[in-house]
């Protein structure tokens, strides 16, 4: 149930280029007017500090972002990539031509804030099933065009990626049941696509479907919007033969006691949709 994207530093580093490139596209355009009104060969050293805790993540994208613009920038991390830092933490120093990094500025932190914040979050929601068997999982409600950034800040914050997008995996929801006429016939058609998914999931409604699934050969299940006791049943009914992932209504104050019932992975959307930036500001400073 590996994502098909690589995340080690060197693809994440390409990613990183990638994204900015589209983002100061976006924010440049043919130029900033703004910046052009300071000295080109006045140095800077700039401070961006953390304005509340958070899990520092985005990194790469900083450092794209800044040396897009000046190849020669310096970039010091007092927290690094992953760690988390406190209310009035400086986070990271840059040095470099001061033109550059006022244009960077705003696209640097705006990748900062934006996947700190869910790295955050993730981090959060980890540590609430601590101890229990469940994994917290992302999903595919992400920003268009920034999955990938964002997949990445969730496993930086402790969490496990599901699939990257429709070509990488099979998950059968309700609308594909009812399409192909029920669970068994999905489930074997499904199975005709096997080699070129990384995993094959149904969802399920109810205990019936459930254990329809597994006669039918399910490996991994997903229990749609069931309540606390209907899940332990779940888990007592499949006995261990697929993985039980639960999806709908969870919240923090409830995640607790649904990783308590012995699922496997617990998939939010929220880690990704519903994101508040983490704030954080860049300072110049006299050299």
């Amino acid at each position: 149930m590996t994502a098909l994207f690589d995340f080690s530093s060197a693809a994440v580093a390409d990613l990183a280029r990638a994204d900015v490139a589209r983002a100061l596209a976006e924010d440049v355009g043919d130029g900033d007017l703004t910046a052009g009104l300071v000295d080109p060969t006045r140095r800077a050293r700039a401070l961006v500090i953390a304005r509340e805790a958070a899990v520092v993540c985005g990194g790469p994208w900083v450092v794209a972002a800044v040396r897009q613009m000046d190849p020669q920038a310096t970039l010091t991390w007092a927290v690094p990539e992953g760690r988390r830092c406190t209310l009035g933490q400086p986070v990271l120093e840059i040095r470099g031509s001061a033109r550059a990094i006022l244009t960077a500025e705003r696209t640097a932190l705006n990748f900062l804030q934006l996947l700190s914040a869910v790295a955050t979050k993730t981090a959060t929601y980890v540590e609430a099933v601590k101890g229990t068997r469940a994994q917290i999982v992302d999903t595919r409600k992400t920003l268009p065009g920034l999955r990938l950034a964002q997949k990445y800040a969730v496993r930086t914050g402790g969490g496990t990626n599901h699939r990257i997008g429709l070509y990488d995996a099979v998950l059968i929801k309700e609308n594909h049941i009812a399409a192909a006429g029920g669970v068994t016939p999905v489930l074997k058609a499904a199975a005709e696509v096997a080699a070129q998914a990384s995993f094959i999931e149904i969802e399920v409604e109810t205990l019936a479907q459930l254990e329809e699934a597994l006669a039918a050969g399910a490996k991994m299940v997903l229990l749609d919007n069931m309540d606390v006791p209907t899940l332990r049943e779940a888990v007592r009914l499949n006995a261990g033969r697929a993985v039980l992932e639960i999806s709908g209504g969870v919240t923090l104050e409830r995640l607790r006691e649904l990783a308590e019932t012995g699922v496997d992975r617990i998939s939010i959307g929220t880690l990704t949709k519903d994101v508040k930036a983490t704030d954080y500001s860049m300072r110049f400073k006299e050299e």
